[in-house]
Order: structure tokens, then sequence, then C-alpha cells
């Protein structure tokens, strides 16, 4: 048993950053609906057009921000009201984006790496213009899609760009999307907020109510200030550096099967299969010894089910059903990536006796 709990699980979620708890209480304190013409209103709206400018300029972001309740909510904008006709997404999206794009998307294969199939990908471009939906940062795996590539080829066909940025806003450049949606809560705002950026919002069918006519609801005006407050810290940006180095630690001390080792990865995520040992009973003994952990998106690991991502990936059934993530984040140190490994080491270890 660890002395203290070590929490290793940031890409489910990271810790709210005091910067943005102090940009919250602030924004509670002078609490007023944006949309109101009295002077508090007005009041309110300056500090949601700060937030917004905030926001746009710490991605640096030129062109629309359109605020939400977080990154699902803004796959669902776009997914639904992008003014193209056809569907397709990859199939190893976080779950939230099939939804987004509806029953009529079709899927991009992967290669055995965890990359979009070019090829398919082509051939799915020719059928006309379309509204394609592809991750940054695979959020099980911290595989790097090659966007800027996969934009090209996108735009020349007259098609469209969704990126889902979640694991990848405030901590990697984002790629040069017509729709971006981040959430705050994976890179230190608080939870309920996050964006859809959009390049023209000539592209996207508006629905009348807040945010220029593009979303319904109250604004969460605490919430968006405590979101650019956590961008404007540049915590996860500057950490990457070092955390870069945490994770070659990690791997370098894991004597596991690494998943996607070989292709461009985010540093903040990590993906490992411990022969032998389910990910429940991983987690399960990694849980009592004080460590926070997951198997795979945070939306369905409780259930267990074997990862859809692995899966299209080609990974063996029973290396998939082993694997766990870990993720990083600005407050991790040495002295815990130390820690993990030996104690993945241990059960690996009791395992090969039994």
């Amino acid at each position: 048993m660890t002395g203290q709990r070590i929490y290793l699980d940031h890409a489910a979620t990271t810790r709210v950053l005091p910067e943005a708890r102090v940009a919250v209480d602030d924004a509670m304190a002078q609490w007023a609906n944006p949309s109101s013409p009295h002077a508090d209103g007005r009041a309110a709206r300056a500090m949601l057009e700060r937030a917004r400018s905030d926001v746009a300029d710490a991605l640096g972001w030129p062109h629309d921000v359109i605020f939400t309740s977080g990154a699902s909510e803004a796959l669902a904008i776009a997914g639904a009201r992008a003014t193209v006709r056809g569907r397709w997404h990859g199939a190893t999206e976080h779950e939230a984006v099939p939804a987004a794009m509806g029953e009529l998307s079709r899927v991009l294969p992967v290669t055995d790496n965890g990359l979009i199939d070019l090829a398919a990908l082509g051939t799915a471009l020719a059928e006309g213009p379309a509204l394609v939906a592809i991750q940054q940062v695979n959020n099980e795996t911290g595989v790097l899609q090659p966007l800027d590539e996969i934009a090209d080829r996108v735009r020349a066909a007259g098609s469209l760009l969704l990126a889902d940025c979640a694991q990848g806003a405030g901590k990697l450049r984002l790629p040069d999307a017509d729709f971006i949606a981040v959430s705050a809560h994976k890179l230190g705002g608080p939870p309920g907020v996050g964006a859809l950026l959009v390049k023209d919002l000539g592209t996207l069918a508006a629905m009348g109510g807040q945010e220029r006519g593009y979303r319904r609801g109250t604004h969460n005006l605490p919430g968006i200030a405590g979101f650019a407050a956590a961008l404007t810290t540049r915590a996860f940006a500057d950490a990457m550096p070092r955390i870069v180095e945490l994770r070659r630690q990690l791997e370098a001390a894991l004597s596991t099967t690494i998943i996607a080792s070989d292709t461009p990865r985010s540093p903040a995520i990590g993906a490992y299969a411990v022969e032998g040992v389910t990910s429940a009973a991983l987690l399960v003994q990694l849980d009592l010894a004080g460590f926070a952990v997951s198997a795979g998106s945070a939306c369905s690991s409780g259930s267990m089910k074997r990862s859809h991502v692995l899966t299209a990936m080609g990974v063996p059934p029973d290396v998939a059903d082993s694997t766990i993530r870990i993720s990083f984040g600005p407050s991790t140190t040495e002295g815990e990536v130390d820690a993990v490994a030996a104690a993945v080491r241990c059960i690996a270890k009791r395992a090969r006796a039994a």
C-alpha cells in the first residue's frame, strides 16, 4: 500500500487548477445572465466575451468559438448541423462521435497501428462532400492521427473535417480543421463546459437561441470563466516536455506490452497490457494499492466491455482484455511514475507465478 493515493487518470479528467477555481468563484460572485439587457447582464456579457477571446488566443484559433457544455455537445452540434450531406467517422473515435454523427454515418477503418486507412479515406471522399470526424489524439491509446495530411485531403475533396481535440487542446497544436471539439475538464478547467471551434459559420446550420444562434440555453458563465483561466495558465502546454520524459521513464521500467508503441502518440497517454491479468483485476489491485488508472475510455470503463478501439486495431482479445491506460498531468512526478511501475511489475510477477 502507498501512503498517499496517486492519480494517473488525467485523460478521464484532471484536477481543476487553482486559477480556474478562483475564476469560477469570481464569476459566481458577479453572476447575471449575459443575455439580459440591463447593466448587470451587460457586465456578464463583457466577462463572457473576454473569456471567449482568452480561449481563442490560448488555443491559437483565429475563428469563431461557440461555448458548449463539453466536447460531446460540441460534437453533436457539428455532427447534426454541418452543411454537407455525407457523414464518415474513424473506427477508433470516442463513442460520443458516432452518436453525434447519426445512424447513417459510415466507418473509416484504421490500420493495426491505429491510424486512419488513408486509402479507405480516399475512397470515401470520392463519394461526395461529407463531414469527416477524426480525432486528434485517441483517448485510450494516445495515438496521434496525421490530421494535417488528412485535412488537406478532406478539403481538396470539398468535404469538412471535424476533429475531436478533447485530449489535445491546451497540450498540443490544434489542427487546421473546419470544426474542433474541446472540453475544459481535460485541461484543468471545471466540468460541464467546452467549446466548438468553427472556421466558417456558413458551414454550420443555425438553430436559434444563444451563441449567435448556434446553441440554446443560458450560458454557464462561471464554467466558461474557469475554462478560459485554465487555458491561460498553460499548465499542460508548459508541462508537456516533462511529461514526455515521464512516459519514457514509465515505459522503460515496465516489462509489458505497449499498445501502438511504434506509432506517434501523445505523451500524456499510454496503454499497457499485462499478460495473464485482466484489466478488471489490474484496476482493482492498483486501486487497492493507491493508484487511480483506468481501462479505456472513462465513459465505458465501468462496464469493462472489450475496447472497440483495440478491436478496430486488430489487437488480440487476450491482449485487449488485459490493457490499462495510464495518463499524465502537470502534477505527475517521477516518484509517482516509479511507484506505479513497481506496482505493475509486482502484479505481473504474481500472475506469472500463479
